[in-house]
């Protein structure tokens, strides 16, 4: 059966996926079982460099800069030791995004609009990570302070599986993990990662079923069927959707949590069922 083109969230991350991301995902599973393996105590770094590398690879060198100058801004802003500043630091930086100008120069930079959505996206989640470091910055006393250098901003700005849509991890969090050297043993690894690949892959077959046969975004792009639909009908509609929007975020947060997971972090807890859920509050967190 055809497949429901209207999500372009799905669509847009699959083909990036297929085409690059989940190859880039590998490497950085290999780098970071191998540095596990022979040299715990660089373990930030190598992955650092590698991620920097990645974010190079696909963005190219202009896209590199454009974050790693995000990064430099809200470093310097954060010395100041202000939240409100650096909130108001990640805003500006933020509403960049959203010039004209800024947008076309940046849309040159590559051949496809898809590419200009990738750094686009990136940026944006970047900032996030960015004022995640920089309030902490601003929070924690002077002894404290050696532990937020700039290198660690670095490591994890450029952390790559939460590189281009997250989940979002606080830096302290990160940090106290990445820098825990817990007993590696390949064999416990292998277990939770062919595990984790099942589930992944169960899910995943899961939303192209809803996409293949069920056509939710097709029907709330058409007019005519939901004036024709009942109430009852229309309430399943809407239920089906948050349904998919659960399992999609399943998959797109499942694969970088398994790969945190891989590198001895605890990662973020996944999406709860909407079904089970009286508030929506906690889906969007």
């Amino acid at each position: 059966l055809p497949q429901d083109p209207m999500d372009f969230e799905w669509s847009y991350w699959i083909e990036w996926g297929r085409e690059r991301i989940l190859w880039l995902l590998a490497g950085h599973l290999l780098v970071s079982q191998v540095s596990r393996l022979l040299v715990e105590k660089y373990k930030p770094w190598c992955l650092m460099v590698y991620g920097m590398a990645a974010c190079w690879l696909l963005l190219g060198i202009k896209g590199f800069a454009v974050i790693l100058l995000h990064a430099t801004i809200s470093f310097a802003v954060a010395q100041f030791q202000l939240s409100l500043l650096t909130w108001l630091c990640s805003l500006i930086l933020l509403s960049t995004l959203r010039i004209p100008a800024v947008e076309e120069t940046k849309r040159k930079w590559y051949d496809t609009e898809n590419e200009y959505y990738l750094l686009l996206f990136t940026v944006s989640v970047r900032c996030l990570f960015c004022t995640s470091f920089s309030l902490e910055y601003c929070w924690h006393g002077p002894a404290q302070k050696s532990s937020h250098s700039f290198l660690w901003m670095l490591a994890y700005v450029f952390y790559y599986p939460t590189f281009h849509n997250g989940p979002l991890m606080n830096f302290d969090e990160f940090s106290k993990q990445m820098r825990t050297q817990e007993a590696f043993s390949l064999k416990t690894n292998l277990s939770i990662l062919i595990v984790g690949i099942i589930r992944i892959f169960f899910w995943w077959c899961l939303a192209e079923l809803m996409i293949h046969l069920m056509y939710i975004h097709a029907l709330y792009s058409s007019v005519p069927p939901l004036e024709a639909a009942s109430y009852w009908a229309l309430g399943g509609l809407a239920l089906a959707q948050v349904l998919f929007f659960y399992v999609k975020y399943l998959v797109l947060y499942g694969i970088p949590a398994l790969l945190i997971q891989m590198d001895g972090l605890k990662p973020p807890a996944l999406p709860c069922c909407v079904s089970l859920m009286h508030s929506f509050t906690k889906m969007w967190r």
